[in-house]
């Protein structure tokens, strides 16, 4: 049923083209670096089930060989069982449960990651797209320029040269459409790779929304995944502090043994052993496990420095793509725009075509970038989005 599922989600994204959230909701389900880390969270599982059990018990048989005539002949069998210190299995599980929550949280790092990952990704497909269908677009407009100015009658020889430039811009644009639809491909056959199933055709239409306030942005870090695996690292190391403490205090063992006599009267004995922690080693260890915590606490003080300038660089980044896309839209298009209608004007009429093709290239220099702005303002949100910990 999963499979009939998954082929048709992938025959309606050849025939319809699929919307990023579709994407990125199926990948989730399917990608194989997700699968081993839930793995290792069901064998951690098994771990914290095996952290409060007591250790195996221990059976021994002995004969000696002194003839059974004799009250010292006898077969001996014993039992042997550890009795942890109290607490310690308790404490042991709260170190195996902390394990689990990293991993937890681990697994939510590595979605986090994997939608920016494939955000990033289809933002560069439309970009890409976007590129080609203009640049196709300025295609046709020159060869119908072109055929227009080679229909007048007369033309001299600056008219000429006029033609031969824009001719050469026209092999200028075929060469970025070449080099784009590469790219395209290229770019599809990484986001099938993200995906974990083949990507052919992708819905998505991007633009610039608000202006970003870096306030709002930072207010947002709180879920960061990477200070929560730090937080919870530091959880667990606080358990493997008190464990460490409680190895300072001897175990138990209790042993019972029943020895046989073939011809004298049978016993049993009992008694009691315990580890004497007089080495040192267990104080040696526990400082050991303090200093990891500081290290970890001091670790996650670092990753919150990193974050934050992490965001910084992002911000900026949107920033730069809002400024400069304004400026293209309210500014420069509006003026090029003029000028291109002119030069439009003035070419039906035989006028000069050098200054039509500067003008028209300088339109497409401009909407190249204002396309570039808006999905560079795009890739830098999904970064701080990928900050904030968001799946979506």
């Amino acid at each position: 049923m999963i499979k009939l599922i998954f082929s048709a989600i992938v025959l309606a994204n050849s025939l319809y083209g699929m919307t990023l959230d579709e994407i990125i909701k199926t990948s989730l389900s399917k990608s194989p670096s997700l699968a081993s880390i839930n793995a290792r969270i069901a064998a951690n599982e098994q771990n914290i089930l095996i952290s409060d059990q007591f250790s195996n018990p221990e059976i021994l048989l002995s004969k000696n060989t002194i003839d059974s005539s004799q009250a010292m002949s006898q077969s001996i069998i014993s039992f042997k069982q550890k009795l942890p210190y109290p607490s310690k299995l308790a404490t042991q599980k709260e170190v195996a449960t902390a394990e689990d929550k990293i991993l937890q949280e681990k697994l939510n790092a590595a979605e986090v990651l994997l939608v920016a990952k494939i955000k990033t990704q289809a933002y560069t497909i439309w970009e890409f797209q976007e590129l080609f269908k203009i640049i196709n677009a300025y295609v046709d407009l020159t060869e119908q320029n072109i055929e227009l100015y080679e229909s007048y009658t007369s033309i001299d020889e600056n008219q000429h040269m006029g033609i031969m430039k824009a001719k050469l811009s026209l092999s200028d644009l075929e060469v970025q459409k070449s080099a784009l639809n590469a790219k395209i491909s290229s770019a599809y056959a990484r986001l099938s790779y993200l995906a974990a199933f083949n990507v052919s055709n992708l819905d998505l239409q991007l633009t610039i929304k608000e202006k970003p306030d870096l306030n709002a942005l930072q207010s947002t870090l709180l879920n960061n995944p990477e200070l929560i695996i730090k937080e919870k690292e530091i959880l667990k190391q606080d358990a493997k502090v008190k464990l460490a403490d409680i190895n300072n205090y001897p175990d138990f063992n209790i042993i019972a043994a029943y020895a046989y006599r073939e011809n004298f009267s049978n016993y049993v004995n009992l008694g009691v052993a315990i580890s004497l922690p007089i080495y040192a080693t267990e104080d040696y260890k526990e400082e050991e496990a303090k200093a990891t915590l500081l290290s970890k606490k001091s670790l996650k003080e670092d990753t919150k420095i990193s974050i934050n300038s992490t965001l910084k660089i992002f911000y900026a980044q949107m920033l730069s793509s809002y400024e400069i896309y304004h400026i293209i839209q309210d500014d420069a298009l509006p003026q090029v725009s003029h000028m291109f209608e002119l030069s439009n004007s003035s070419i039906s009429i035989g006028s000069d075509l050098f200054k039509y093709i500067d003008v028209l290239f300088q339109k497409l220099d401009l909407e190249q970038k204002s396309i570039q702005a808006v999905s560079n303002y795009n890739r830098a949100r999904a970064e701080i989005s990928k900050l904030a910990g968001e799946i979506k």
